[in-house]
C-alpha cells in the first residue's frame, strides 16, 4: 500500500512540477532581477542563471507552446476514479494498484515527453551557457545528497536506538 500511494503522490508531485516548470519558462523570469524573488517557489528551474539571447528565448517559448499543444490533457477522470477507489467503503487493493500503475505510466509518458523538450532546449544553448547550466546542476546535486545524507542519519540513529533498547 506504501508503494501505491507513493506512486500516486509522486506522480501527482511530478505532474505539479511540470506545470510549474512550463509556466516558469513561458513566464518572463528567466533571469530574476537582483534581490528579487522568483515570480513562483520552484528555484531549480532549467534555466536559472543563464543570460539567453531574445532569439534563444523566443525559441524555447516556442518549443514549450508546441510541447504544451501536442501534450495530452491530464486525465481528470483517473484521479476521480482513484480517490473513489481510496474513499470506497471497502479498500480493494487490487484495484488500487492497477489504477496506480495505469496512472503512473501515462506519468511516464509525459516525462518522457518533457526530457524530449528539455533535449531540445539544451540543444539551442551555447557550448558556455551548457557549460554553465551543467555546473549549477552539479551544485544542485551535491546539495540534495547532502540533504539527503541529513534525512537519512536520524532515522538510522533512531532505528538504532529503538533496536538497542528492546
Amino acid at each position: 500500500m506504501r508503494k501505491v500511494t507513493a506512486a500516486v503522490m509522486a506522480s501527482t508531485l511530478a505532474l505539479s512540477t511540470v506545470c510549474h516548470a512550463a509556466d516558469a519558462l513561458l513566464g518572463d523570469n528567466w533571469h530574476p532581477v537582483d534581490g528579487a524573488a522568483p515570480r513562483n517557489s520552484i528555484q531549480s528551474h532549467m534555466f536559472d542563471g543563464i543570460r539567453l539571447t531574445e532569439q534563444q528565448r523566443q525559441q524555447l517559448r516556442d518549443l514549450m507552446q508546441q510541447a504544451r499543444h501536442e501534450s495530452p490533457p491530464v486525465n481528470v477522470s483517473e484521479m476521480e476514479t482513484m480517490h473513489r477507489l481510496v474513499t470506497a467503503e471497502n479498500f480493494d487493493e487490487h484495484a488500487v494498484r492497477a489504477q496506480a500503475e495505469k496512472m503512473a505510466q501515462e506519468q511516464v509518458s509525459r516525462q518522457v515527453e518533457m526530457a524530449k523538450v528539455r533535449n531540445q532546449m539544451f540543444r539551442l544553448l551555447t557550448p558556455e551557457q551548457q557549460a554553465v547550466l551543467n555546473e549549477k546542476h552539479d551544485q544542485r546535486m551535491k546539495e540534495l545528497r547532502e540533504l539527503s545524507k541529513m534525512q537519512r542519519s536520524p532515522l538510522m540513529q533512531m532505528y538504532s536506538s529503538n533496536r538497542s533498547s528492546q
